[in-house]
């Protein structure tokens, strides 16, 4: 019951987050109009830098602590100021700050909250538990982006207006109805995430992996939605529409992916998963905008077939009591990625266009190549990991 429990906050945690994107411009340039192309980029990644600096501090004193109700209450909590801030009047360089606060807020409460959901499964539940978990993120994520698109339409602020009431209703309910398991409390050895790493290098596994998908998602959610709404004229309600075509076969596959994971190679469909995704990435810039949104489902299918997996190789190969040390790494190298994924998309759209009328086709090769990439640089690596090379 904790599962389904912990599995609604995590979906419900991501609506906010995820439905800024189809109203970027407006919460950008909407407001700031004097704003650089490389500077509407950066509220993005403010947000994933926030991220970087919490989750290994949050992931190891929760590990010290042995508590992780007490610490999801302080994050949503910060959550929900952060959020109500971001609708206030503010110079830019402040408002990146509050972003960055956001950012720091809503990873360490992801992150608790996919730990408690590990600790709460049984061995061999393991992989329906992060598959149900995981999926509730998706399925957020799925959700947010049209919401986003339908609240912000006519006001951008709604979305972050709306996003700090729900985290205050959150934060009542986690006091109420979230509890840590017995085992918990067990006083056993603590560690960094990247200590945790040094000495179980399979972990680094999924670590690449969760850093090249998050890449290609900070470029999604920033590049492509600025390529949406700038080069090719799409509403906000269109953009959040052909988010959802990517993510609603992404979440609801996500849940049975964790299944298989356990009856098929794990590393088999992690590898599978990220080339196919990362051809479909490729092909988006050289779409006209009606095979956009069927390309985007694609990509939604594969998507489900490599994030499933990571999530639970992580969660299967963390020593019981450095859950959260592993967890917390594995979305500090999401983190790192997602962060950098708007970087890399400004500036590679300012460097392809220095020789090219249209940059974007380029742009999107050059990022989805990221994933073949790391595909066909991690093979041996899995092999050599699993004995097979």
């Amino acid at each position: 019951m904790q599962i389904l429990l912990l599995a609604f906050f995590v979906y419900a945690l991501m609506l906010p987050v995820t439905g800024m994107v189809p109203v970027l411009e407006g919460l950008t340039v909407g407001r700031y109009p004097e704003l650089s192309e490389f500077d509407r980029h950066l509220f993005m990644s403010a947000n994933m830098f926030g991220a970087l600096l919490c989750v290994p501090l949050v992931g190891l004193l929760s590990d010290v602590l042995r508590r992780r109700q007490v610490l999801i209450l302080a994050a949503l909590a910060l959550n929900t100021v952060t959020l109500h801030a971001l609708t206030l009047e503010w110079t830019y360089g402040v408002y990146l700050g509050w972003r960055f606060l956001e950012g720091c807020a809503h990873i360490s409460a992801l992150t608790l909250l996919m730990t408690l959901g590990a600790d709460h499964a049984r061995t061999r539940g393991l992989g329906g538990a992060m598959g149900l978990v995981g999926g509730a993120v998706t399925l957020g994520v799925a959700s947010g982006a049209p919401l986003g698109g339908v609240v912000g339409g006519e006001e951008a602020l709604r979305v972050p207006q709306l996003g700090a009431w729900l985290m205050l209703a959150l934060t009542v309910l986690a006091a109420l109805l979230v509890r840590d398991p017995p085992h918990l409390q067990r006083r056993e050895e603590k560690q960094s995430p990247f200590r945790t790493l040094v000495q179980n290098h399979r972990l680094l596994v999924p670590y690449v992996f969760a850093f090249a998908d998050r890449l290609t998602v900070g470029f999604i959610v920033s590049t492509m939605s600025l390529y949406l709404s700038g080069v090719l004229g799409m509403s906000p309600g269109r953009i959040g529409l052909i988010m959802a075509a990517f993510l609603i076969p992404f979440s609801l596959l996500t849940f049975p992916a964790g299944i298989l994971s356990r009856r098929w190679n794990a590393y088999a469909m992690l590898l599978t998963g990220s080339f196919l995704y990362g051809v479909v990435l490729m092909l988006i810039g050289l779409a006209p905008p009606s095979g956009i949104v069927w390309l985007m489902a694609v990509g939604g299918v594969v998507a489900a077939l490599m994030y499933a997996p990571s999530l639970v190789l992580t969660a299967r190969l963390a020593g019981p009591a450095h859950k959260a040390g592993a967890m917390s790494g594995f979305h500090f190298a999401g983190s790192l990625g997602f962060a950098l994924g708007p970087l890399l998309g400004g500036s590679l759209v300012s460097l392809f266009a220095l020789v090219a009328a249209n940059p974007y086709p380029a742009t999107f090769a050059a990022v989805g190549s990221v994933e073949v990439l790391c595909v066909l640089i991690m093979f041996p690596v899995i092999r050599r990991l699993t004995g097979k090379g």
